[in-house]
């Protein structure tokens, strides 16, 4: 199995430039849904905005997959006497990576405003706790690049509440095969995936079982596929594997969640997956993530009867500036094969 490492780049930087935080994810699921039309799969979107495509295989059982394309973000939540922005996270980011990061505001009216996330305490020549005042949404704003000075300037730009505040994922894939950006979380796994529908299309390979493979728009902030578009016993997220404190996985492998937040992934599916990473002679870890959700325990949680596993490539600093390297996507990549062939 020869990994499509260009389109597989490609594709990650394409899918990373577009910005989708939770609720607002339409553009990235169109390109995804371009993306899946040149492929020649058969796909449809749910009311939610999942994506949802066929990939037919030699046997009569069908099996899920899914990745996430939603990311986390901001949203506008009020207006601030000086003409700059409080705002409320969607999803769980580290707030103080934020710190003077470059965004831009969208606005329902399809204005597009950019801006700079600061703590409130801007200037070390002007504040005393500029260094130490706690990074968090009650101390940071967003500073417009207009000219404002009053909340009433900034409503008649036409911002709203809810308005959804992008920040730059800052992509970058270095000569030496690591992969820096924001939101590898789960842009990374989407384009593994997206490789994986290339690779049975050029080679025409089918799978073993019919496949069941969905786009999720919602899981950062807990209910991605907390409905099942298809029937199906078994389930498998592909998502970002931890890094950190007790945990063996590094940014060159594919990480096997045996348990996260939500309790343990099925016994069986998982040791499967283990052996065969063990006997293709993957690099790869089993591990448990202790503050962790996937779109399979959203499932589960919905009270679907399936067996869930998650595998993914190994991702440092996650909900920071993350980072991961080819050699992880690629063994992610190869496991993804062999589960389904």
């Amino acid at each position: 199995m020869n990994f499509p490492t260009q389109y597989f780049k490609d594709i990650l930087l394409q899918i990373l430039a577009i910005d989708s935080p939770s609720g607002y994810t339409e553009k990235a699921v169109e390109q995804l849904k371009a993306y899946v039309d040149e492929l020649g799969y058969e796909n449809y979107l749910t009311n939610k905005g999942n994506l949802v495509i066929s990939i037919p295989g030699s046997g009569n059982k069908t099996v899920g997959i899914s990745a996430h394309v939603d990311t986390l973000g901001l949203v506008v939540r009020g207006y601030k006497s000086d003409g700059t922005l409080s705002f409320s996270q969607v999803g769980g980011a580290i707030l103080p990576t934020l710190d003077g990061e470059y965004c831009k505001v969208y606005t329902r009216w399809g204005k597009v405003y950019s801006g700079t996330i600061l703590c409130n305490a801007t200037a070390s020549h002007v504040y005393d706790d500029a260094s130490d005042m706690k990074r968090d949404a009650k101390n940071m704003h967003v500073k417009l690049d207009e000219e404002v000075k009053s909340a009433d300037d900034v409503k008649n730009l036409g911002i709203l509440p809810g308005d959804f505040i992008c920040y730059d994922p800052k992509a970058v894939i270095t000569e030496t095969g690591f992969i820096k950006s924001r939101f590898l979380d789960d842009k990374l796994s989407v384009a593994i995936l997206l490789a994986a529908l290339k690779h049975f299309k050029d080679s025409g390979i089918s799978p073993a079982q019919n496949v069941c493979a969905v786009f999720t728009t919602y899981e950062e902030v807990g209910h991605g596929l907390s409905h099942l578009p298809c029937n199906v016993d078994e389930f498998l997220a592909l998502d970002m594997g931890c890094i950190g404190d007790d945990l063996t996985c590094t940014e060159y492998d594919v990480s096997i969640c045996s348990k996260d937040s939500s309790g343990p992934y099925d016994y069986g599916l998982t040791t499967r997956l283990i052996k065969l990473a063990k006997d293709a002679g993957l690099s790869y870890a089993v591990d448990i993530y202790p503050q962790y959700g996937s779109d399979v325990s959203a499932a589960r949680r919905a009270g679907y009867d399936i067996k869930g596993a998650l595998i993914g490539p190994g991702v440092a600093a996650s909900h920071g500036m993350e980072r991961s390297h080819i050699k992880a996507a690629e063994n992610a990549w190869k496991l993804l094969l062999l589960y389904l062939t």
